[in-house]
C-alpha cells in the first residue's frame, strides 16, 4: 500500500483541475498544466480534491500509484507557486549574464558556451556567479538546471565549477610534499 498515494491532493481556491481525453488538466494563476493518465489507476475528482487510487491490484498499478499522485500534486504546486533552483558558480573568471533568451556562460573554455533559454523557464543572473532558475513545471525547471551545471561540473580539488545550492561538494587532498 502506498502511503503517499493514499492521500487526496487538495486543489486550492483559484486552481481549477479536470480529467478529460486522458489527461489531467490543471489550471492556475501562473499557468496551465497537464500531465497524462495512467490505465491502471482510477482518478476521482471531488470536493476535497483529486484522489488516485489503483484500478485492479496488479503490480504496475502498484508501482504507478504514489508517482502518479506526485506528479498531480506537482502540477497543483506549480501552477500556484512555482518551482525554482539556484545555482553557484565558483572559479576565476567563472561568471554568467543573461542576454535576452540567451543564457551566456563564461566557464574557462576558449569560447564562451550559449545556453538558449527554453519556452516557459525564466533566468535571472542576481550578480555574476549566481543563476536563478524557475518556471511551472518542475520536471523542466530540474532538467534546465541539470543541462546548465553539466558544462562544468564542481571538481573536487578546488571546488570549482557550477553546483546548486546548498549542494556539499566533496573535497579531497591535494598533492603531499
Amino acid at each position: 500500500m502506498s502511503r503517499i498515494g493514499k492521500k487526496a491532493v487538495s486543489i486550492p481556491d483559484g486552481v481549477t483541475a479536470t480529467l478529460d481525453d486522458g489527461l489531467v488538466k490543471v489550471k492556475g494563476p501562473k499557468g496551465e498544466l497537464s500531465t497524462p493518465m495512467v490505465d491502471d489507476l482510477s482518478y476521482e475528482l471531488s470536493d476535497g480534491g483529486l484522489l488516485v487510487t489503483p484500478a485492479n491490484k496488479t503490480t504496475r498499478a502498484r508501482a504507478y500509484w504514489g508517482m502518479q499522485r506526485t506528479l498531480v500534486q506537482n502540477l497543483v504546486d506549480g501552477v500556484t507557486e512555482g518551482y525554482s533552483k539556484v545555482l553557484e558558480i565558483t572559479g576565476v573568471g567563472y561568471r554568467a549574464a543573461v542576454k535576452g533568451k540567451v543564457l551566456n556562460l563564461q566557464l574557462g573554455f576558449s569560447h564562451d558556451v550559449n545556453f538558449d533559454i527554453p519556452e516557459g523557464i525564466t533566468i535571472k543572473t542576481p550578480d555574476q556567479t549566481t543563476v536563478e532558475i524557475s518556471g511551472i513545471n518542475k520536471q523542466q525547471v530540474g532538467q534546465v538546471a541539470a543541462e546548465i551545471r553539466r558544462w562544468r561540473k564542481p571538481e573536487p580539488y578546488k571546488g570549482k565549477g557550477i553546483k546548486y545550492r546548498g549542494e556539499y561538494v566533496f573535497r579531497k587532498e591535494g598533492k603531499k610534499k
